[in-house]
């Protein structure tokens, strides 16, 4: 993967904000592999093709790139909210890769979600646009990295230093079999695996989970049985592979290796 290669695209383009997504997608197009297959390019899509950018031509996964100068982990701007809702029920949601670029246009960082991640309470509603806008009542959102446990945020290039392309493809293997469940039910795995990692360590018990009920109900309130739901999520992040049973009420996040 050549990161300064960015600058040799952007050579032929006058540097202006409104090439940027033109020479960022150009450089997706030369440089990036397919992290759930053994393809190591992606396609770009033709012009104007809605929700994604680049698809795999040998697996078919589909990806949005998101590329700014500036770089947050905490949130990114989308595009229309109601769009992005209705993607996510329907698991139609693509894979994003969100780039930062040097004022120098080398590639510093990039971060990869895996569209198993994407559920509704990573996506905040922002103010429909001002009756004065082109597009008045138009309502975009935004997408919360923050709100997305560490599994689903796998780094392609960190620092100016490209991961491994080994060690890519094996964290997006390892959560890849949440991309069997339905989305309902994947929104609850995801938000439960969140709570998990914040806990901070590996090894953890079911009565600290239990401490959570109160914030799992307000994110799924149409749920009044939580703590079966709770031990139900186990369950599914152990036969995905993503965590281990020690003893009755103790669990061990497993790590890449499936240790």
């Amino acid at each position: 993967m050549n990161l300064q290669c960015l600058a040799e695209i952007a050579g032929r383009y006058t540097a202006r904000p409104q090439v940027a997504r033109v020479i960022t997608e150009e450089w997706c197009a030369r440089e990036m592999y397919c992290p759930a297959c053994t393809s190591n390019r992606l396609m770009q899509s033709k012009a104007n093709t809605p929700a994604f950018d680049f698809a795999c031509p040998v697996c078919g996964q589909h990806f949005q790139l998101k590329s700014s100068k500036n770089w947050s982990t905490g949130e990114i701007p989308d595009a229309g909210y109601e769009a992005m809702i209705r993607a996510i029920r329907t698991d139609q949601a693509p894979n994003l890769l969100v780039m930062q670029y040097s004022a120098e246009w080398t590639v510093a960082n990039m971060l990869l979600v895996p569209r198993m991640f994407f559920t509704e309470s990573i996506i905040k509603k922002r103010n429909p646009l001002s009756p004065q806008a082109r597009r008045a009542g138009w309502v975009g959102c935004n997408i919360l990295l923050r709100e997305i446990p560490d599994d689903g945020r796998i780094a392609v290039v960190s620092g100016g230093q490209a991961m491994g392309v080994k060690q890519v493809r094996a964290e997006f293997s390892r959560i890849s079999g949440l991309s069997e469940l339905s989305p309902g039910l994947r929104g609850w795995t995801v938000d439960l695996l969140r709570i998990i990692r914040r806990l901070g360590r590996r090894r953890f018990s079911l009565a600290e989970l239990y401490e959570f009920e109160t914030e799992l109900r307000g994110l799924h309130p149409q749920n009044r049985h939580i703590r079966p739901k709770i031990r139900q999520q186990l369950q599914i992040l152990r036969d995905i592979g993503v965590i281990s049973f020690d003893s009755p009420g103790k669990y061990c996040i497993r790590d890449e290796r499936g240790a």
